[in-house]
C-alpha cells in the first residue's frame, strides 16, 4: 500500500491563553493535536479562547482532547462540583455557576460547533480518520489522568484505568504520560500512569503524544525490547542502547558545570526554536520504524506562560482505502472520514 507523508504538529497544555506574540506557529501542518487541557478553570470563556487558538494554526484539521482541567466535560465531575459548592455556601447556586461554566453539555456543544474551523473533538477511544491529504491515520484517545490524591478535577481515576489500545495505532494521545517517561515533575516525582505504559508497550503505536507533566516538556524514542514482559514496566521492556532524548527542559535549561561552548551551543539551538516556533522530532528525515514509539510532552506551559515549544513530527501514513467503495463525508463536515470505535 502506498505511503503518505504527513507533517503532525502536537501541543498541550495551554490553559485557556493565547500564543505569545512571535510564538505562533507558522509551518503548515496536515494535522495538528491538542492533548488537553484547552481551559484553565473549564468556563466557556476559556473554551472560546481554545478555540481561537486552534484557529491559528495552519492546518486544515486540528484534533482536540479534554484533560483534567476539562472538567465541565465530564458530567459526573461538574455535577459533583456544582453540589459540593452549594453544600459549603449552603444555598443552591447551580443556575449562577452554570451562567459561568455552561450548562451540562454546552462546553461540549461549543467544541463541536468548531468544525467549520477544521476542529474535531475526540472523545475516549479508538477513531480512524481520512486526513484531508488522502492518508489514513488510525489514533486512540484517552483523556483520563490518575487523580495523585488531588482530586475535584475532571476524567481522574484512583487505582487502574483500563487504556483499550489496538495494534496498528499510529497515534496514541492521552492527556497524561506513561509511567516513566518525560512524566517527571519539577518535586522530581514521577506521576505517570503505569497502566498506560503497559497498554502503550504492548500496542506500540508509532508516536504517543501527551502533556499535562509541564516540566515534562520534550520528546523520545524508544526502542522496544523483542518480547514484552507480561507486567511491562520502564525499567525492563526499553531498549536502552537504542533509544534516545531528543530535547527535554534539562537540556534546554543547561547546568552551572557545563563549558562556555555547551552554553553557546543550546543558546544558540534555543535561539532557532524560537525562529522555527517548534521544535522538530526527526529533523533528519529518519523514518519511524517497527519496534519504536516516539513519545512526545508537549505542554507548552511554562514558567512564563505559554513558553514551552510545539512538537512537529513527521510520519509515514498508509494511504486511505474507502472499505464502502464509495465517497463520504464525515459527521463534522471536513474532507475526512471519521470512524470510531470507544470503549
Amino acid at each position: 500500500m502506498p505511503s503518505i507523508k504527513t507533517r503532525v504538529l502536537v501541543l498541550s497544555d495551554t490553559h485557556g491563553l493565547r500564543f505569545q506574540p512571535g510564538m505562533e506557529p507558522l509551518e503548515h501542518v496536515d494535522v495538528a493535536i491538542h492533548c488537553g487541557d484547552l481551559t484553565n478553570d473549564s468556563k466557556l470563556k476559556d473554551y472560546r479562547e481554545a478555540i481561537r487558538l486552534l484557529d491559528q494554526i495552519n492546518a486544515p484539521l486540528k484534533i482536540a482532547i479534554a484533560g483534567n482541567h476539562e472538567f465541565s466535560l465530564d458530567d459526573v465531575a461538574y455535577k459533583d462540583k456544582i453540589d459540593e459548592t452549594c453544600r459549603i455556601r449552603q444555598e443552591d447556586l447551580s443556575e449562577d455557576i452554570m451562567a459561568e461554566f455552561g450548562k451540562f453539555g454546552e462546553a461540549k456543544q461549543l467544541l463541536l460547533a468548531a468544525k467549520d474551523k477544521g476542529i474535531v473533538f475526540l472523545e475516549e477511544g479508538t477513531h480512524k480518520l481520512r486526513l484531508p491529504n488522502g492518508a489514513s491515520l488510525k489514533v486512540y484517545v484517552s483523556p483520563y489522568t490518575p487523580a495523585h490524591n488531588c482530586g475535584g478535577w475532571g476524567f481522574q481515576y484512583d487505582g487502574s484505568h483500563d487504556f483499550a489500545i489496538e495494534k496498528g495505532t499510529d497515534i496514541a494521545i492521552t492527556h497524561g504520560p506513561p509511567h516513566g517517561i518525560l512524566d517527571m515533575t519539577n518535586g522530581r516525582e514521577r506521576i505517570g500512569c503505569p497502566q498506560l505504559f503497559a497498554a502503550i508497550a504492548r500496542a506500540q503505536p508509532r508516536i504517543h503524544c501527551f502533556g499535562h507533566v509541564h516540566d515534562g516538556w520534550g520528546a523520545k524514542l524508544v526502542s522496544w525490547r523483542p518480547k514484552i514482559s507480561e507486567r511491562p514496566h520502564h525499567f525492563s521492556d526499553i531498549n536502552n542502547d537504542k533509544s534516545f532524548i531528543i530535547e527535554n527542559m534539562a537540556r534546554l535549561r543547561g547546568s552551572k558545570f557545563e563549558s562556555s561552548e555547551d552554553q553557546k551551543e543550546r543558546e544558540d539551538k534555543l535561539e532557532r526554536y524560537k525562529l522555527q516556533r517548534y521544535c522538530h522530532c526527526n529533523p533528519d528525515g529518519r523514518p519511524l520504524t517497527s519496534g519504536e514509539t516516539m513519545f512526545v510532552n508537549a505542554a507548552l506551559m511554562g514558567d512564563r506562560g505559554l513558553n514551552q515549544f510545539p512538537w512537529l513530527i513527521d510520519v509515514d501514513l498508509d494511504q486511505y482505502q474507502d472499505q464502502r467503495k464509495r465517497k463520504q463525508t464525515d459527521d463534522v463536515g471536513l474532507d475526512s472520514h471519521i470512524e470510531n470505535k470507544r470503549k
